[in-house]
């Protein structure tokens, strides 16, 4: 293979590598943006010094994006533990009862139309092949498929999300503390953010195989309702505890 055309085949298996974890980024990207923006209306709401919505915000950013990481990794890890607990279960079971498996692969592929000598080939050519049959029971037995995404990675791309995305909200108000910001912090902030939900927007749209501008309008949704509560209860909790 030429170097060129050698270099564009390793740059198309590293992003399908790496493009099967985007679900993983958009959703942390989400809740990063949701979480942290609706601690930042809160602490508005309430009417907070710009140095408690920072301090505030970066301890919901550390801690929520390792809490969802850490929920991510442990998600992953059991769903490929118990796949594997099944996989072994099954070469037991093959290995103990070979002749009741035979039926079971004959009766799977019976149901899906084949018959006759066609079956029988069928049934003999999967039964010589120990890892082929085993394959074959768990996706057409128990229904089940294996998780080929790593567990580590999955975490380690959901905190980056989360903390990538979920600064967003609060980088005015970083930059208000070292240096006066020429402008009302609250209204770029939310601008800001406003942006940072129509990229996740736009990204979600690759995993849900939806319309770009749905895609944006349900995070942008998703986003304002949970700043307008946030905002409010910041208010209504600011007028009872501070105002007796």
């Amino acid at each position: 293979m030429p170097p060129k055309e050698n270099r564009e085949h390793r740059k198309k298996i590293w992003f399908q590598k790496y493009q099967a974890y985007l679900g993983e980024f958009v959703y942390g990207g989400i809740d990063g943006a949701v979480t942290t923006f609706a601690v930042v209306c809160g602490a508005v709401g309430a009417g907070l010094d710009n140095a408690v919505i920072i301090i505030l915000g970066f301890a919901n950013l550390l801690a929520d994006g390792f809490a969802m990481s850490v929920g991510a990794y442990l998600s992953s890890k059991s769903v490929k533990d118990n796949y594997n607990k099944y996989k072994a279960i099954e070469y037991s079971a093959i290995e103990k009862a070979p002749d009741l498996g035979r039926k079971q692969v004959e009766a799977i592929y019976k149901a899906k139309g084949f018959e006759g000598e066609m079956l029988q080939q069928v049934v003999d050519r999967i039964t010589a092949d120990k890892d082929l049959w085993v394959d074959v029971m768990m996706k057409d037995k128990l229904i089940m498929t294996e998780e080929t995404k790593s567990p580590l990675m999955m975490g380690f791309v959901t905190y980056c999300s989360f903390i990538l995305i979920g600064l967003i909200p609060l980088l005015i108000y970083v930059w208000d503390y070292f240096s006066p910001f020429p402008g009302s912090l609250f209204l770029w902030t939310s601008i800001f953010t406003s942006i940072g939900f129509m990229v996740i927007g736009i990204l979600k749209t690759y995993v849900t195989e939806t319309s770009k501008i749905k895609g944006i309008l349900e995070t942008l949704i998703l986003g304002a309702l949970a700043a307008t509560v946030s905002y409010f209860v910041g208010d209504v909790l600011e007028g009872i505890i501070l105002g007796n």
